[in-house]
């Protein structure tokens, strides 16, 4: 999107706005007046324009909410214009609860697109709102003023400050006056304190040399007393000890205790216990383990053949008894039997039978007793191998007996030999003690200890005490003037860099200068004389925040008109409250100016400015 520097509107379409019904069709003319009474849409029209290109309302605030009307919460602006060339263009906003979307010459856009094209938000409406830039940024206008304006060198502003000056700020980097002060104020502000902490050390150092005389004799009256201890200690400390002997007795218990703790603890020799416990347990694990092999196997299972082979033939001929009639064949003869044949014939089955049951029990018995036999004979085995397992087991338990007998008896010799080493260590540890402290108790002993560390700090604070005494009293009063001096060069360096950035100021904003509105950049500070910076507007000399409605309507088209010569951006004006303002004889505007004015009772209307004068001559002329 190319850069918008100038456009006139033509015309307008809104909906959805306050005050408007839910279709408005408003034309623009080079000089266009909106007259209305109260609420009847004057400001939405400032408003609508401001939505179109920035998506906020006429004075900037944040929330569109309270531009719609309560029977249409959607608002559409269409804007339509002519740029610097004489194209014309279209421009709509539609807005859907929280939702924009922007059409340009048929195209979707972006926000981003607009403020390439109309430039960014502060800048179009300090130009379409008089009132926008010195009421609503405040302090931020002047770092939007800096932006446009065209930077000045050092060398220029050091060439217009006096010769003095320039000689005192020779060879300093001044591109940022503020940040060159805020530095000096901070190595001033570290000089000070410098002047405190040299003031306490004078201070300090003349109430030691004061006290230093007395603290001397109360330390050199307190290292005799310690010293008088000490010596009564010390000539007690080895009277009647032989100390040749001590150190006699020492060596030889050192080369003793040496020998001892050399030796190896003694290992006992279990081997060949070990080795036939090993085997006598296998031994065990193995009659543990041994399973009994059956002997009567196979006559049992003939013994129930024959049973089980009798059974069934018993079966088989009670029912071929059950089975016995006249006409029967008999299975033996293979003829039929009579009716007078049938009892002798049944007769002789029965004792046959009986016979059958007879050899069936016997050799059942038969088969009983064999299964007996095998029971016995599996007992005896497991007694025989339990009784064996059982005989192992307290010859394993006798041999490991032995062998914790023997491992015990070596532990015992062990342990004596470490008593007696432990024994040896602790009488070189008494006998070294006896050639350290002597004769005197551990408490004496002790005591004798903190009595050298006592006289060893007071001998270093004396000597000290001695040391501040003899060295000559520095020169704190010297080195305090030195540092007061570089305070005020710096202090007066400061002064020269303050007018510095006046002048760079006052030639940065050489363009701001106005019919009847001026720009007042910095306050001088009574109690210093140090120019402090602020940011202030005075129409003919006034406060801006002194001005009446209409004076503040004159003062903010010149800042309008400022604004577009620094951006070079020309776009329309639109002044509110136009019924408060005489004239705007000290305003030369150099594109299109809306003005609204409220008259009382009427209906919206838009017009160009003069056509009702015009209007009124011909209705003169023709009556």
């Amino acid at each position: 999107m190319n850069p918008i520097k100038s456009f006139s509107l033509t015309g307008m379409s809104v909906s959805g706005f306050k005050c408007f019904a839910d279709k408005a069709e408003i034309p623009f003319f080079p000089v266009t007046q909106v007259t209305g009474g109260n609420g009847r849409g004057k400001s939405s029209v400032a408003d609508a324009i401001a939505f179109a290109v920035t998506g906020l309302p006429f004075f900037g605030e944040r929330g569109v909410d309270r531009l719609h009307s309560e029977r249409n919460p959607d608002l559409s602006v269409t804007l339509r214009f002519t740029d610097e060339n004489g194209d014309a263009h279209e421009l709509i906003r539609n807005r859907q609860k929280s939702r924009c979307a922007l059409l340009y010459d048929g195209r979707e856009i972006r926000q981003s697109d607009l403020s390439v094209m109309f430039g960014e938000k502060d800048v179009f409406l300090s130009i379409l709102n008089p009132l926008y830039f010195i009421e609503e940024l405040g302090d931020d206008g002047k770092k939007l003023l800096e932006r446009y304006l065209p930077d000045v060198s050092q060398e220029d502003v050091m060439a217009a400050l006096p010769a003095e000056t320039r000689d005192a700020l020779q060879g300093e980097s001044l591109l940022q006056p503020d940040v060159w002060l805020k530095n000096r104020r901070a190595e001033i502000k570290d000089l000070r304190e410098s002047v405190i902490y040299l003031t306490g050390q004078k201070d300090h150092a003349a109430a030691q040399r004061e006290q230093g005389s007395e603290s001397m004799r109360a330390l050199v009256a307190k290292l005799e007393a310690l010293r008088g201890e000490a010596s009564e200690l010390e000539s007690r400390q080895f009277n009647g000890v032989d100390l040749a002997d001590v150190e006699r007795q020492l060596t030889e218990l050192g080369v003793r205790h040496s020998e001892m703790s050399a030796e190896a603890p003694e290992t006992a020799d279990t081997a060949d216990l070990d080795r036939r416990i090993r085997e006598l347990e296998s031994e065990q694990a193995k009659q543990d383990c041994s399973q009994y092999a059956p002997q009567f196997t196979d006559k049992i299972a003939a013994a129930n053949a024959d049973a089980e082979s009798l059974l069934g033939r018993y079966k088989r001929e009670r029912a071929a008894l059950n089975g016995f009639q006249p006409g029967t064949i008999c299975p033996t003869c293979h003829r039929a039997v009579t009716e007078e044949e049938l009892p002798a014939v049944q007769s002789e089955l029965q004792k046959f039978m009986s016979e059958v049951v007879k050899q069936g029990k016997a050799a059942r018995a038969h088969w009983n007793q064999l299964r007996r036999e095998e029971a016995e004979a599996e007992k005896a085995f497991y007694d025989a191998a339990a009784q064996e397992s059982e005989r192992l087991r307290g010859e394993i338990q006798e041999l490991k007996r032995q062998r914790d007998e023997k491992i015990a008896a070596v532990a015992e010799r062990n342990r004596q030999h470490a008593g007696q080493v432990e024994e040896l260590l602790s009488q070189i540890h008494n006998l070294s003690a006896t050639k350290e402290c002597g004769a005197l108790g551990a408490d004496e002993y002790e005591r004798l200890k903190v009595r050298r560390e006592e006289i060893r700090d007071c001998q270093a604070r004396l000597d000290a005490a001695h040391g501040v005494l003899d060295t000559a009293q520095e020169d704190y009063d010297a080195q305090i003037r030195d540092i007061e001096r570089q305070i005020r060069d710096k202090e007066e360096q400061m002064k020269l860099v303050v007018s510095f950035a006046a002048k760079k100021a006052e030639l940065l904003f050489a363009n701001l200068k106005m019919n009847r509105v001026a720009i007042s950049l910095y306050d001088v500070v009574k109690s210093t004389g140090e120019a402090k910076e602020a940011f202030r507007f005075t129409y003919d000399g006034r406060l801006y925040n002194r001005l009446s409605l209409s004076e503040k309507v004159r003062a903010g088209m010149e800042v309008s008109e400022l604004m577009k010569r620094l951006t070079g951006r020309n776009y329309p004006q639109f002044v509110d409250n136009m019924e408060s303002v005489d004239d705007l004889k000290n305003v030369h505007p150099s594109g299109q100016v809306i003005m609204a004015k409220c008259v009382r009772n009427t209906e919206l209307s838009v017009r160009s400015a003069g056509s009702e004068n015009r209007e009124r001559q011909a209705a003169q002329e023709a009556a």
